[in-house]
C-alpha cells in the first residue's frame, strides 16, 4: 500500500509539473528546450535516415498520390448492429487512415511538399467524418455528432491527426492557418473534452483499452490542448489510469490477453511513460528518494519523483516488457493463446526496440534489432510500417526513427530462451533440442478469454539452424463479429476447449467463468503438472485430472492422471494441428486409446487461413476404458 501511495503521488507530481511546462506555438517543449521529435522541415529526416529507408517510405506514399479519399457510408457502419459484420466498415475506416499515415511519412522524409495537397484534402475529409471510431464500440447504428464516445480508434485517429499537425504545421499554415485551428477544434470536441469529462470504465481497467487510449489521448493533450486547466486535469487522469493499469497486472508481468495484445497493453503503457518523461529513465538507480528530498528546484523534484515512481515499479514494468520475448517461439512465431490474430510478426520493431532502450533491457534491444533485420527494416521499412497496427502507427515510427543510429549499431540476437515460468498466469515455456513447448493454466475469465485451461502447444525443428514449425497449435481467433464480445462468445469454436489441446471429459467441455480454474501441482524447468478438474462443470463428474507435460531433448511426454466420480461416456483427448500427418508424431498405447483425425478446414475464415494456411485438423484420442480412475501416457516425437 505504501508503494502505491508513493507511486500515485510521484506520478501526479510529475504530471502536474509537466502540465505547467512552457508551450511554443501550441507545442510542448521538454525541459532542455528541444522538441521531442524534429518536425518535417528539420534536416534530421534527410541527413540521419538512411537513403534506402527514405526511398521505401516515399514509394509507399506515392501509391496514394491522387487517390480519392473514401467516404464511410452509414450503411456499412450499420452492418454491425444488423448482421454482425464489423470487417467491412473497419476495412474502409482503417484503409483511409493507412492512406494518411503513408502520405505523411513520405512527406516527412522527402520534405519537398509533393504530398501536401493529398494530405490537406485528407485532413479535410477526416474533419467531415461524424465520428472517428468503429461501430463495435458504439451504441447507435449510425454515428452521431453529439455522441463522441472515446473508444480505441477515435483516440488513435485523433493521435494520427495530432502527429500530422505537429510534424507539418509550417506547411499546413502556409496553406491556411485556419486548418490547424480546425484540427485543434475537432480533436478538442472528439477527445480532449469527452475524455476528461466522462468517467469511462477503461480508466480503471487492467487491459489494453486503458493504455491504448491513454497513450493516444496524451499525445493529443501534449500537441493540441490549449486550455491549461483541462491540460493539467487530463494529465492527472492519465497518470491515475496508468497506475491502475500497472496495479492490475500480475507481478510476473504476464499479459492474460495474450501475446497478440501485448503490443497495445504493456507497449502502450510504455508510450505513456515515455511521453510523460523528460529524459530517458534509468530504472536501476535507487538513490532518487534522497536526492529528491534534498533538492530545492521544483522541476528537479518532479523529475526525481517521476524517477522514483519508475523505481518503485521498475521490476514489474521490466517484466511486463519482457513478456514480448518470453512468449516468442522462434522463426518469427509467437504463442497464440487467447485472442491472437496472427502467429507471426506480433511484436513490432518500432515499439520493441525503443521499449528495450527505455528500460535498459539488452535482450529486448537485441530482439528488436533481430526483428528489424529479419523484416528488412533498414531497406524496406514501409512494408513493416504498413503492418504496424490496424493502420500504420505514425507516432511510434517517428519515435523509433529518432533512435535509428543506435538501432543500426545494435547487435541482433534472437531470444531463444530455454525456460520461462510465469507463476501468476501459470504459463510455462521450454526449449530442448528440436522441441519447443508452452503450457498454460490460469482460469476461464481472463481478458479475451478462451476456455483453454491446461492446454499446451508444440513446435518442432527439423535440425540445427533450420527454424521451427508448428506441430500442435492454439488456433487463436478468427475475424471479430458481433458475437465475439457478447453472450454468444462461446458458441464460436475457437473459444471452446473442444478445439484446444485438452480432454473432453465424460462428453463435457470446459466452462467459462473465474471459478473454472487450474491448480498448480508442481513445476520445474521443462515440466508442469496442473490439476485441471476445476475447469470443468459438475456434469463432467471429474474429481481430479492431473495433467503433466514434460519436455526432454528426445520429445514431449504427456501424462493424464484422472479420477472420475462416475463414468458417463468416453473421454476424448483433442490435439489441434495443421499437419495432416500429425498422428504419426504421437506414440500411444493402442490398448488405452483409439485415434481419429478430423478435417476442420471448412471452419477457417480468411483471417485464420492467413495465419495457418488452408488446412486444419483435430486429432482425437478416445479413452477406451470405462474405469473411473486411471493413468494415460503418450509421447510426441
Amino acid at each position: 500500500m505504501k508503494i502505491k501511495i508513493i507511486f500515485i503521488v510521484a506520478l501526479l507530481s510529475s504530471a502536474i509539473s509537466y502540465a505547467q511546462q512552457p508551450m511554443v506555438n501550441g507545442y510542448w517543449l521538454l525541459v532542455n528546450g528541444s522538441y521531442p521529435i524534429p518536425r518535417a522541415d528539420d534536416p534530421f529526416w534527410r541527413d540521419s535516415i538512411p537513403a534506402e529507408m527514405q526511398r521505401s517510405y516515399i514509394q509507399y506514399g506515392e501509391k496514394y498520390l491522387g487517390k480519392p479519399w473514401a467516404a464511410l457510408p452509414f450503411s456499412a457502419f450499420a452492418q454491425f448492429r444488423g448482421n454482425g459484420n464489423r470487417v467491412d466498415y473497419e476495412g474502409l475506416n482503417f484503409g483511409k487512415r493507412r492512406q494518411l499515415a503513408a502520405l505523411v511519412m513520405a512527406e516527412i522524409v522527402e520534405g519537398q511538399g509533393r504530398f501536401m495537397t493529398d494530405i490537406i484534402d485528407g485532413l479535410g475529409s477526416f474533419c467531415e467524418e461524424t465520428w472517428w471510431g468503429i461501430p463495435a464500440h458504439y451504441g447507435p447504428n449510425i454515428p452521431l455528432a453529439e455522441d463522441q464516445t472515446v473508444d480505441l480508434f477515435n483516440a488513435e485517429t485523433a493521435s494520427l491527426i495530432a502527429w500530422t499537425r505537429y510534424m507539418l504545421q509550417p506547411q499546413l499554415d502556409r496553406f491556411s492557418p485556419r486548418l490547424c485551428q480546425r484540427l485543434d477544434r475537432e480533436i478538442e470536441r472528439r477527445i480532449l473534452k469527452p475524455a476528461v469529462e466522462k468517467d469511462y470504465w477503461w480508466k480503471k481497467a487492467g487491459m489494453n483499452w486503458n493504455p491504448w487510449i491513454c497513450s493516444n489521448w496524451l499525445t493529443c493533450v501534449l500537441i493540441c490542448e490549449k486550455d491549461e486547466a483541462r491540460r493539467a486535469e487530463a494529465i492527472a487522469q492519465i497518470a491515475k489510469a496508468t497506475q491502475a493499469f500497472i496495479d492490475a497486472y500480475p507481478d510476473d508481468g504476464g499479459c492474460d490477453e495474450g501475446a497478440g495484445y501485448w503490443d497495445r497493453a504493456a507497449a502502450s503503457m510504455f508510450e505513456v511513460l515515455r511521453l510523460m518523461s523528460n529524459e530517458q529513465l534509468v530504472m536501476s538507480n535507487y538513490d532518487y528518494l534522497t536526492s529528491a528530498e534534498t533538492s530545492t528546484d521544483s522541476a528537479s523534484k518532479s523529475n526525481h519523483n517521476y524517477s522514483l515512481l519508475i523505481t518503485n515499479y521498475s521490476l514489474k514494468i521490466k517484466r511486463m516488457a519482457s513478456y514480448a520475448y518470453k512468449t516468442y517461439i522462434g522463426s518469427d512465431y509467437c504463442i497464440t493463446f487467447a485472442d491472437a490474430h496472427d502467429n507471426r510478426a506480433i511484436q513490432q520493431v518500432n515499439i520493441v526496440y525503443p521499449f528495450g532502450l527505455f528500460i535498459g533491457d539488452k535482450t529486448m534491444q537485441q530482439f528488436g534489432a533481430w526483428l528489424g533485420r529479419q523484416k528488412h527494416v533498414l531497406d524496406n521499412p514501409a512494408e513493416l510500417y504498413d503492418r504496424s497496427g490496424n493502420f500504420p502507427t505514425l507516432g511510434r515510427e517517428l519515435m523509433f526513427l529518432r533512435h535509428i543510429r543506435e538501432f543500426m549499431a545494435e547487435e541482433p540476437r534472437e531470444p531463444l530462451l530455454k525456460d520461462v515460468w510465469l507463476p501468476d498466469l501459470q504459463i510455462m515455456t521450454a526449449r530442448r533440442g528440436p522441441y519447443y513447448v508452452a503450457m498454460k493454466g490460469g482460469h476461464n475469465d481472463e481478458s479475451h478469454n478462451h476456455n483453454d485451461v491446461g492446454s499446451f502447444i508444440v513446435y518442432t525443428s527439423p535440425g540445427p539452424s533450420k527454424g521451427v514449425s508448428p506441430l500442435f497449435i492454439d488456433a487463436g481467433v478468427g475475424e471479430y463479429t458481433s458475437k465475439t464480445f457478447s453472450r454468444e462468445r462461446y458458441t464460436i469454436w475457437t473459444m471452446q476447449s473442444g478445439f484446444h489441446n485438452l480432454p473432453q471429459i465424460n462428453g463435457c467441455d470446459q466452462r467459462e467463468g473465474r471459478q473454472y480454474a487450474a491448480k498448480v501441482v508442481s513445476h520445474q524447468n521443462g515440466q508442469l503438472t496442473l490439476d485441471i478438474a476445476g475447469a470443468y462443470p459438475e456434469e463432467a463428474a471429474v474429481k481430479a485430472w492431473r495433467r503433466t507435460v514434460k519436455l526432454a531433448k528426445s520429445g514431449i511426454t504427456v501424462v493424464e492422471d484422472y479420477e472420475l466420480s462416475e463414468y458417463h461416456q468416453p473421454t476424448r483427448l483433442m490435439l489441434m494441428t495443421v499437419d495432416p500427418n500429425a498422428l504419426s508424431h504421437i506414440s500411444y498405447d493402442r490398448s488405452q486409446l483409439s485415434a481419429t483425425v478430423e478435417d476442420i478446414s471448412s471452419t477457417l475464415d480468411p483471417l485464420l487461413q492467413g495465419m495457418w494456411g488452408q488446412q486444419m485438423y483435430r486429432v482425437v484420442l478416445t479413452v477406451k476404458s470405462q474405469q473411473t480412475k486411471g493413468t494415460i501416457r503418450y509421447s510426441i516425437r
